[in-house]
């Protein structure tokens, strides 16, 4: 048995039926949805990251296979597994290969689920944190026709600001102000109210320029640390 079948096989014992319906329904599956065609097997995320650590020296070839399988848990499987890789590299090209592995698998169109992308996000936001052109990058990935390129765009913006880094996560914004996925206006407030944790300033800033045309859940997002008042007077303002 080759280590992909040991690991879908793994996955498969902890299948729950049950559950696997209200995930379906949980991650937007059925036709027309974010998720439409995601295939379920009722598998707890404890369960997922239990099987992943057992298997963290799989090649990445194991691993390409796993991001191509059909069933979501499968592929969150390959993508805890690479985030594991990437904590564990210790040289700067050991970083570099899983990097450009990442991209590739984002491009492939199987980083396909919001679970997915903010778990393996960080491979990229940290990654970016040791290069120059990190918002060229970014850029690419939030201007994207793809939902979940553009979702990986600011989601990998958190560990740039772990690093004290924000204006990536400020820029980002900009460009997704715009963006029609209630996905997007959710993970866009949620960066935003992280950066605000960090630099109120540069939070009351970005709603000063941009309040007006933010989408309301976005903005409701972003303020969520505010005081009542100030909360109050920002919604006040927005139209949206």
């Amino acid at each position: 048995m080759s280590e992909c079948e040991k690991i879908i096989s793994e996955l498969k014992s902890f299948a729950d039926p049950v559950r696997a319906i209200n995930n379906s329904r949980f991650f937007k599956s059925n036709p027309g949805e974010y998720g439409e065609g995601d295939i379920f097997l009722g598998v707890t995320v404890p369960e997922v990251r239990e099987v992943s650590g057992r298997y963290t020296s799989v090649p990445l070839a194991t691993l390409g296979v796993l991001f191509d399988d059909s069933l979501h848990e499968v592929r969150l499987c390959a993508a805890i597994i690479l985030t594991l890789k990437y904590q564990a590299a210790a040289t700067l090209l050991e970083k570099r290969l899983l990097f450009e592995f990442y991209l590739e698998q984002i491009g492939l169109g199987r980083v396909n689920n919001w679970d997915i992308v903010d778990c393996s996000a960080p491979v990229l936001g940290n990654y970016l944190t040791l290069v120059d052109n990190a918002l060229d990058i970014l850029t690419q990935l939030a201007t994207s026709n793809s939902l979940w390129e553009r979702r990986v765009a600011i989601v990998a913006t958190f560990a740039l600001m772990r690093e004290g880094q924000l204006l990536p996560t400020y820029n980002v914004a900009l460009l997704l102000l715009k963006d029609n996925a209630d996905l997007m206006h959710k993970a866009t407030g949620w960066m935003l109210r992280e950066m605000g944790k960090r630099d109120l300033s540069l939070l009351r800033k970005f709603l000063k320029e941009n309040s007006k045309n933010m989408p309301r859940t976005m903005l409701r997002y972003s303020i969520e640390k505010l005081s009542v008042e100030e909360r109050r007077n920002w919604l006040k303002i927005s139209k949206i």
